[in-house]
């Protein structure tokens, strides 16, 4: 009874694992549809004709597509004037330096931007956690360790380079990683390095 007990709880909690991302994507489709009709729903509102809702609408979409390439290849325009403007209030202009500046670790294809993994030891000495490497300044690496099953429940870390064994994996599959509580671990051979008895 005990064992078959244990075998049903294992089952669900794999169940639960595997149901946690599809719940995830779910939700987040849910989130954009209802974002989107309650827009629809803003402006149809104002005019009762369709044909002027799916014109806002398109010029909306438009405009963001718009902005997104300029933001993309860095040229000077409205967005940029506006961007300097939030940039100078004190406490809201912090938070966007922030904001952008994380989005560009993790968004960006550039070779200049720091896109690289590690392992540091935590919370003692033998037990190895990934790491994403944010900054590195002198000997120094500054890292962002995430938690699991939510990465960005982490917390940051200042380390000498010593102190950090370099993963082949990427952010992405870090991720994954972090997501799945260990399940989907991408390059099983990083074992070796960090215990290599």
């Amino acid at each position: 009874m005990k064992d078959n007990l244990k075998t049903v709880i294992d089952y669900v909690l794999i169940g639960v694992i595997g149901f946690l991302p599809i719940a995830l994507v779910f939700q987040i489709v849910v989130y954009i549809e209802r974002f989107l009709r309650d827009f629809v729903l803003l402006v149809h509102g104002r005019y009762e004709n369709p044909l002027v809702t799916v014109a806002l609408f398109a010029v909306a979409i438009g405009l963001l597509a718009y902005f997104g390439k300029l933001l993309k290849h860095d040229r000077a325009h409205l967005l940029y004037y506006l961007e300097s403007f939030i940039l100078r209030i004190p406490l809201i202009g912090s938070l966007y330096r922030v904001t952008r500046k994380l989005l560009n670790l993790f968004l960006t294809t550039e070779e200049s931007q720091v896109r690289e993994t590690v392992y540091v030891e935590y919370p003692k000495d033998g037990m190895w956690v990934p790491a994403y490497v944010t900054n590195r300044i002198g000997d120094c690496y500054i890292l962002y360790v995430p938690t699991s099953p939510n990465p960005t429940s982490g917390f940051t870390v200042m380390v000498h380079k010593s102190k950090v064994i370099s993963s082949n994996m990427d952010i992405e599959q870090v991720s994954s990683f972090v997501i799945s509580v260990g399940v989907d671990y991408a390059k099983p051979d990083d074992i070796k390095a960090l215990y290599p008895d």
